[in-house]
């Protein structure tokens, strides 16, 4: 008789195992030491994940696919240091204003045709504190949008809100809102941009929060931070309770403070988001920006490892994936649903 020697469990994910009968996140110290895990044990953390996402993940089971449109590019009075759009840079990107009406009615009409059920507006800039006259042209572009594709969830990512703005698209039907704290709060000012401060972004998701607006924000890894930082973000996402958690994986862009950054490693990628997915059991978490530049072989894993989201098409300034190799791609990943 062939006798068969199973690997017992690290005792820390054998304590997080708890997530997935009751559907409570893991607390901050258990996260710590997960963090920590290597090797072989990151694979059973993954598992765990995908586990945890398929039980009680915020998709029911499904993936949540979302494409975007740049709607106004370039030229940001920020400075945050892996953005291509920023005037403090020297990234060669297209730069343009406001895109009129007609073009965002193109863009979201190929989305909907492609089964793509999430389209978002974004633009470059720091936001709209007050109505201006192009923030009021953004409102009745969602308004044709509504008119139109009555069954595509229109979003946005308009930067920082003032109150009027944000109560505005309450008003007008807006699904996701998106603004990411991009990393551990503490740490804002030196890893991304110290021309506004993290506390303006806090203040948009509260008053997104307060007027009833589903909330997209996550974060991007390997800007420099640390995995204990990386689990920092994911406990400040929980106070901020986001509906959706878009995690990024740097792509550095030539003309900016970062370019030419080292790759973090594979197996760091997958602990954020398994961790991330036991930190936020109920919610939908999103692979954005990184996944076929940087993951390439390895984006299917990081699906296996809690995520439930995708974002398809093209990103602001750097290339995507095609849509129809995504729906492929979300076919195939049901398989292990």
């Amino acid at each position: 008789m062939t006798h068969i020697h199973t690997v017992p469990l690290h005792p820390d994910i054998l304590q997080a195992y708890a997530v997935l009968e009751t559907g409570e996140p893991v607390g901050r110290e258990l996260a710590v030491a997960l963090g920590e895990l290597h090797g072989p044990d990151v694979l059973d953390l993954a598992s765990l994940a995908h586990k945890v996402k398929i039980r009680h993940g915020g998709s029911s089971g499904s993936i949540h696919a979302c494409s975007i449109m740049n709607a106004k590019s370039g030229v940001c009075s920020e400075n945050c240091r892996f953005c291509a759009q920023s005037s403090h840079h020297s990234a060669v990107i297209d730069v343009y204003g406001l895109a009129d009406v007609d073009a965002v009615l193109f863009q979201a009409r190929q989305t909907a045709s492609e089964g793509i059920s999430y389209f978002g507006i974004v633009t470059s800039g720091f936001g709209y504190r007050t109505m201006t006259k192009e923030f009021q042209q953004i409102l009745e572009m969602i308004d044709r949008l509504h008119q139109e594709l009555p069954d595509l969830h229109i979003c946005a990512s308009l930067g920082v809100l003032g109150e009027e703005p944000a109560l505005e698209l309450a008003r007008h039907g807006i699904a996701h809102y998106n603004i990411n704290i991009q990393v551990a709060p503490h740490r804002y000012g030196e890893l991304i941009a110290d021309t506004h401060t993290v506390h303006d972004r806090i203040d948009t998701i509260k008053r997104l929060r307060r007027h009833n607006i589903s909330v997209c924000c996550g974060g991007i890894i390997g800007v420099g931070e640390q995995m204990k930082d990386r689990i920092e973000m994911l406990f400040a996402l929980a106070d901020l309770d986001v509906s959706v958690i878009p995690l990024n994986v740097l792509v550095p862009i030539d003309g900016t403070p970062l370019e030419g950054s080292d790759g973090i490693p594979l197996d760091d990628i997958v602990k954020t988001f398994a961790l991330c997915r036991l930190v936020h059991p109920r919610k939908i978490i999103k692979i954005a920006a990184g996944r076929e530049t940087v993951m390439k072989d390895f984006q299917g894993l990081l699906m296996l490892s809690g995520a439930d989201g995708l974002l398809t098409g093209g990103y602001l300034t750097t290339r995507g994936r095609a849509t129809e190799d995504d729906r492929m791609f979300m076919r195939q990943l049901q398989w292990f649903n």
